[in-house]
């Protein structure tokens, strides 16, 4: 079994999940993390190289970590932008509202 290779994968399929978008895939992969690196980990050791794949793992779990955060800031600012004119939303559908009634009369 080639641990790097594996570990790499790992990395990639973060990075790629991220680049899309795919929160759902990508939480799919952060989930894999764990059970995936504990059946690695059986095989002994970890030499220098599979650490620097470790190390490089690390780093795109990192960005994936940065990139949510940022995403669920923006989401967020959204929702409150959303907030703070739902009075607005409010009056506006409440006056089409009348003037539908006022067609219908």
């Amino acid at each position: 079994m080639d641990r790097i290779r594996a570990i790499d994968g790992l990395a990639a399929a973060l990075d790629d999940a991220f680049a899309r978008a795919d929160w759902d895939r990508l939480g799919l992969a952060v989930q894999a993390l764990g059970p995936r690196l504990q059946e690695l980990a059986k095989a002994g050791r970890w030499n220098a190289a599979e650490r620097a794949a470790l190390a490089r793992l690390r780093g795109a779990h990192e960005r994936a970590r940065a990139g949510v955060d940022a995403a669920s800031a923006q989401v967020q600012a959204r929702l409150d932008d959303m907030a703070g004119n739902k009075e607005g939303w409010m009056a506006y559908a409440l006056e089409g509202e009348l003037d539908t009634e006022q067609d219908h009369a």
